[in-house]
Formats: C-alpha cells, structure tokens, sequence
C-alpha cells in the first residue's frame, strides 16, 4: 500500500453535495407552485361541475347514463347522455382515424426527409396551424369542406353501405337524383374537420420523439446496409412507438372536447345514431353549446352533469397520454 493510500484512506463512494444557488432556489420554487395552480384549476373545475350537476343527478341517478333523450324540465328524469356521449366518441374515433396516417406521414418527411431549411419552415407551418382558432376550421367545414366531400359519401354509401355503419337509411343510393344535402352535416363530416384541427397536435409529438432516436442506431442500421427506409422501420418507428400512441391520445382528448367547429356543422339530434354518412348525430359540447342560453336552472344543472362527465372522459384520455408520451421520450420504450 503506498503512502498517498495510507494517508487518503480506502476509496469509499461520495455521497455528491448538491448546494444550489439563489436563482435555481427561486425557479424550483416557482415551478412547484406552477404546478400545484395547474392542479387547484383543474380540480377547481371538477369541483364546480360537481356541485352544480348535484341537483339533476340526484334526479337522473344511473339512468343520466343509459337515457338518449335531453328532456331535462320534463320531469322523471327524462334526460341522459347515452346518445351524446356515443356520438362523441364516434366523431372522435373518425378524427383520430383520418389523422393518425396524415400525421405520422408529415412527422416522419419532417423528421427524415425534408432538407433542413424547408424542414424549420414546416415546423413553423405546423405550429402555425395547431394556433388556428377552431372557429376559423368550423365555418371552413360548414361552407366548403362538407359540399366537397359528399361526392366520397355518396361512393361509400354507394359500394360499402352493406356495412352498417356507412349504411344511409330511407336513400335510393342508386337514384342520380338524390339531393347531396343527405350526405351533409353528418358525423363524418364533423370527423373530417375535427381530423385537420388534431393532425397538426399529433404531428409535433410524433415529430420530437422521432427526433430523439439514437444517432447510434441510425448509423448502424446504415452501416449493415440498410435504405433509409430500412432504417425508418427498423429504428425510428420501433423507438417513437410510445410518441405515436401519446400522439394520438392527446389528439383523441382535444377531439372529445371540440365544440364550436362540431357545432356549426353537425345536425344535432338526441338518439343514438350510427350511421355516420347520414345527416345527424350529436356530441357532448356542442350540445352544452346549443342548449346552455335558453336553460332553466335545472336544465343547466343536467347541462353541467353532461359536462362533468365529458371533463372525466377527457382527464383520463390526457392523464393516459402524458404517461405515454413522458415513457417515450425517457427511451424506456426500447
């Protein structure tokens, strides 16, 4: 044993002292009481729900889940959310359908293959779009988007209407003179509009965890001969796996909750309907929309109960998400 040895002692691990500054004090600060607003928000607003929805569920009971009809001043309970919560989910089931393939197209040209002076320019667009207010989306779906694709509706009730739900009921799909107007203000055309306004949302989560790819494996899946396609399948996709499902969940959240833009184009009706090529369906918000301004006290109370219930659907959508997403970009995925 040599004399620097006897005089340091054994090597013992250290225990590193961390000893932060003023400025890192002050932000940890902040950031905790950031974080802990965000929580009395959101549970502020749980709260409130709660109580004012009190009175009309102690109406309703359990059957303010199993009613389709919105009747709330009739009396005996005669109101629910069956039909409204189905239609919401159906409307966002079609958004996330019809995003999912456009979003992970421009997240994987963005991430992979524009150059890098159109690749910030893209990036810009698609942020730009994610700020576009969704009444802009609404009046552009209502005036001209729904006009344009009645042509697609009338192909799919046409060849797929065997399948009940593109089926359109009490049409002559083979009658030429069929008005378009049929195939208008459907659950599908809602779908499609809701669809432009979650793309851009999905397409940057799937775009920063596709970034985050280790340069390692890109580079050795080139190096064992792999096409850039090649290496796309067999390391970007495999990794952003959780960003691709996060994505989705958030885009799925912001879809259940979408009110102006469902509202000025959806025909609203209280049954459950599933035929999304047929004119009709309905949604939560924008039933809280149409409904809200001419309400009793007691119809606002059941309008508040349909709230609620939207606002838990939609936290555990987000909460789900944000586990996803904090999962993959902690690589833990690979």
């Amino acid at each position: 044993m040599s004399t620097d040895q006897l005089r340091l002692g054994p090597d013992l691990p250290r225990t590193p002292a961390a000893n932060p500054g003023l400025p890192d004090r002050v932000f940890l600060v902040w950031a905790r009481c950031s974080g802990a607003f965000v929580l009395v928000v959101m549970l502020g607003v749980g709260g409130y729900l709660a109580v004012r929805a009190t009175a009309a569920l102690k109406v309703a009971g359990l059957s303010f889940l199993t009613t389709e009809g919105w009747n709330p001043d009739g009396g005996h309970g005669q109101f629910g959310i069956k039909a409204v919560l189905v239609g919401t989910v159906i409307i966002g089931g079609i958004a996330v359908v019809l995003a999912v393939p456009l979003a992970l197209g421009s997240a994987l040209y963005i991430s992979e293959y524009a150059p890098r002076k159109l690749r910030r320019t893209l990036i810009g667009m698609v942020d730009l779009m994610a700020a576009v207010p969704s009444v802009v989306y609404g009046v552009w779906g209502f005036v001209l988007l729904q006009y344009q694709l009645t042509g697609v509706a009338r192909w799919l009730s046409t060849y797929f209407g065997w399948i009940p739900v593109f089926r359109v009921n009490n049409v002559d799909v083979d009658d030429p003179l069929t008005p378009p107007l049929v195939y208008t203000a459907s659950s599908l055309m809602a779908g499609t509009v809701v669809a432009f306004m979650i793309t851009p949302i999905m397409c940057s989560i799937m775009r920063e965890v596709f970034d985050q790819a280790p340069a390692g494996e890109r580079e050795g899946a080139y190096a064992l001969g792999s096409t850039r396609w090649g290496m796309i399948r067999s390391v970007v996709i495999p990794f952003g796996r959780g960003g691709i499902i996060g994505g989705t969940m958030l885009g799925l959240g912001r879809a259940l909750g979408e009110t102006i833009s469902v509202y000025l184009i959806l025909s609203m009706t209280f049954e459950v309907q599933p035929h999304i090529l047929q004119t009709g369906g309905s949604a939560v918000a924008p039933m809280i929309a149409l409904r809200y301004g001419d309400s009793t006290p007691f119809s606002i109370s059941a309008l508040m109960a349909a709230g609620l219930a939207l606002f838990l659907l939609t936290l555990v959508v987000n909460f789900a998400a944000a586990a996803v997403v904090a999962r993959s970009r902690s690589g833990a995925s690979t």
